[in-house]
């Protein structure tokens, strides 16, 4: 694994989902649980369900609505965010995640995590794995109105911070938002190799992948 230059970085932004979190729990939620919930709820065969939903999933990727419970819920008429905390047991840690961020709070580092979650399902999420103290500050892309493939987000997110792009690490298991993270000028980027333990590499295109985040502290 490429070292990277830490004396160059100062601040440390953080995705939630797939990157401090196991992505499994969203992985089964989308593509198993909820089609599974929603055929039952309209006397579906599983097979129609899919056929339905997939190809709505798809028309709003990377888009705002995509990460939000509130629209899912009413578009689809499905309590999701009380679907979430019946599922909520499968929320884990990606491995070494709280000693990653353990090794920068302890270096001086500062720690903000930005996810393009619904403020709903952050709260789910967090009282589940309680990372509340190692972060510094945590933002969702909701309360800007713009997800992070969208480069008004950054700009929302640099009138709200004060911190140096091309001073800081941004660490995303997608390529869409890392790629956006580059056009605004974030000097150093790494994708996530693996965001679900149960699934399979993926191909981190032209970004430096990571296999283990505590790795990434052995120079530190």
């Amino acid at each position: 694994m490429q070292p990277l230059p830490w004396e160059q970085i100062d601040t440390v932004l953080l995705d939630m989902d797939g990157t401090l979190l196991d992505l499994h729990f969203d992985n089964h939620f989308w593509l198993d649980y909820l089609p599974q919930y929603y055929a039952d709820k309209n006397g579906l065969s599983r097979a129609a369900a899919d056929a339905y939903l997939q190809p709505l999933f798809a028309s709003y990727t990377g888009q705002l609505n995509w990460y939000c419970v509130e629209f899912w819920s009413k578009t689809l008429d499905l309590p999701i965010k009380q679907m979430k905390r019946d599922t909520a047991h499968l929320i884990d840690l990606r491995a070494n995640a709280d000693a990653f961020l353990a090794a920068l709070k302890h270096a001086g580092k500062r720690s903000i995590l930005v996810t393009n979650a619904h403020r709903d399902s952050l709260h789910i999420k967090l009282e589940k794995v309680h990372l509340e103290p190692l972060l510094d500050v945590i933002i969702s892309s909701h309360d800007y109105g713009y997800p992070k493939e969208d480069q008004r987000f950054w700009s929302s997110l640099s009138q709200q911070i004060d911190y140096q792009p091309q001073r800081s690490l941004f660490i995303d298991d997608s390529l869409p938002v890392l790629r956006s993270a580059q056009r605004y000028g974030i000097g150093h980027l790494r994708a996530v190799l693996q965001p679900d333990s149960q699934g399979s590499d993926k191909n981190c295109e032209e970004f430096i992948p990571s296999t283990d985040l505590f790795a990434l502290v052995s120079n530190l």
